[in-house]
């Protein structure tokens, strides 16, 4: 069973910066990509970022630029560092890692990021 988990969130004042990650544990040997989703208070699930297999990174127009998605293929762990956080970005951040395409995906059960100061 696999089961992925994001770490990381917390509290941080506007302007200020946070690094979430994301582990990956189980029968999985491949890496097929990686997403970053949110879901504000009230509002439905909204994408973030997205890193492909051989390192190509895409991010939505909310955060490009200020957000940078990473992997460590080493160990296997996914990383966003968040940069110049507003209060807009107070969310729950999801960390999805794709599996078998096209239909499986890993979702992780997120972590808070609260902007407020």
């Amino acid at each position: 069973q696999v089961h992925v988990e994001e770490s990381g969130g917390g509290l941080v004042q506007p302007g200020g910066s946070l690094r979430l990650s994301c582990a990956t544990s189980g029968s999985i040997l491949d890496f097929k990509g990686m997403g970053w989703y949110r879901r504000a208070a009230g509002k439905e699930r909204e994408w973030v970022a997205t890193i492909t297999s051989y390192g190509s990174a895409t991010y939505a127009d909310s955060v490009r630029g200020r957000f940078l998605v990473s992997r460590d293929s080493a160990t296997d762990t996914g990383y966003l560092q968040m940069n110049h956080l507003q209060p807009e970005d107070t969310a729950v951040y999801y960390c999805v890692r794709a599996g078998e395409r096209p239909s499986i995906d890993y979702w992780g059960q997120g972590t808070q990021v609260t902007v407020s100061a």
